[in-house]
């Protein structure tokens, strides 16, 4: 892996493109190259992969990513950024220009169809901490063919999206993610390799995409049932799905019905037990909407 941007090279082109990093967009630019190296090879990327990397940047990451993979898909909101990385490419990594397509775009709003040639199987970025999680989901709803992942996020961030029932972070990232993937931490990473430099550690999460619970019922209505269940952490179940249910009596018999103890709270069920009430209200049970 050869012509990756040191704190010199990053200084330096970004001074050349007139560009300085915002808090509007979450850019916090890596600069130094044995993190980059550590990235690639927590990913497990092989050859025929096709990655997709979410916030480029500079394209410390994106020369990293290159060398070892058969295409990447760069999408980038900042059109002066987006502008500049193939150029920043075709001089640091010399032949490597025509497997890079760089997609001016906001993440939250790509599609399939917007990646589809040839369509990404593994998403690998240093995300911007303020849409990490919206960003990560959005991308394992609208493109199948994702099969893994590895994402820089803030730490506090990757904690959550990482956490197991029972855990005191443990939440709304934490069970959606659980939906589509396996998840699990790959590290910590300190301030001193980003620049501006955060006032916060930052984290690895590696995810391998799994089958969701089979229980017949959207994605849309376990989420619902999800987000009831955290919007008052406190409240026991019986209670805090009592708005969703049509009272807490309607609530409870949800619960018994898929065998959860209606005096249990939202951080002690599996993405599996949350799919089970979101089913038994599909399944027209009386009282259930």
């Amino acid at each position: 892996m050869t012509g990756l941007l040191g704190p010199a090279e990053i200084r330096e082109l970004a001074a050349r493109l007139g560009v300085a990093p915002t808090k509007r967009l979450g850019q916090n630019f890596v600069h130094d190259p044995n993190t980059v190296r550590r990235i690639v090879a927590a990913a497990g990327l092989a050859a025929a992969d096709v990655v997709v990397e979410v916030g480029p940047g500079l394209g410390s990451l994106t020369l990293g990513l290159l060398p070892g993979v058969h295409h990447v898909h760069a999408v980038e909101i900042d059109p002066v950024l987006a502008g500049a990385l193939p150029d920043t490419v075709a001089r640091h990594a010399d032949g490597a220009a025509a497997r890079l397509r760089v997609h001016r775009a906001d993440a939250l709003r790509i599609t399939a169809a917007d990646l589809a040639d040839p369509p990404p199987t593994a998403l690998v970025a240093n995300l911007p901490y303020n849409v990490a999680v919206p960003v990560v989901l959005h991308l394992l709803a609208e493109l199948p063919s994702l099969r893994r992942g590895l994402v820089m996020v803030q730490k506090e961030v990757a904690d959550r999206l990482t956490a197991g029932p029972g855990s005191r972070v443990y939440g709304i990232p934490s069970v959606k993610l659980a939906w589509y993937a396996e998840a699990r931490t790959a590290g910590r990473v300190p301030p001193n390799v980003f620049w501006p430099v955060p006032n916060v550690d930052s984290g690895l999460v590696a995810f391998t995409r799994r089958d969701p619970p089979v229980t017949g019922v959207p994605r849309k209505r376990v989420f619902e049932v999800v987000d009831a269940a955290f919007a008052q952490r406190r409240k026991t179940l019986r209670a805090a799905l009592a708005g969703w249910a049509g009272g807490p009596d309607r609530a409870a018999a949800a619960l018994v019905a898929a065998g959860i103890d209606p005096t249990a709270r939202g951080e002690s069920l599996t993405v599996g037990q949350f799919a089970a009430i979101a089913a038994w209200a599909a399944a027209g049970r009386p009282g259930a909407q």
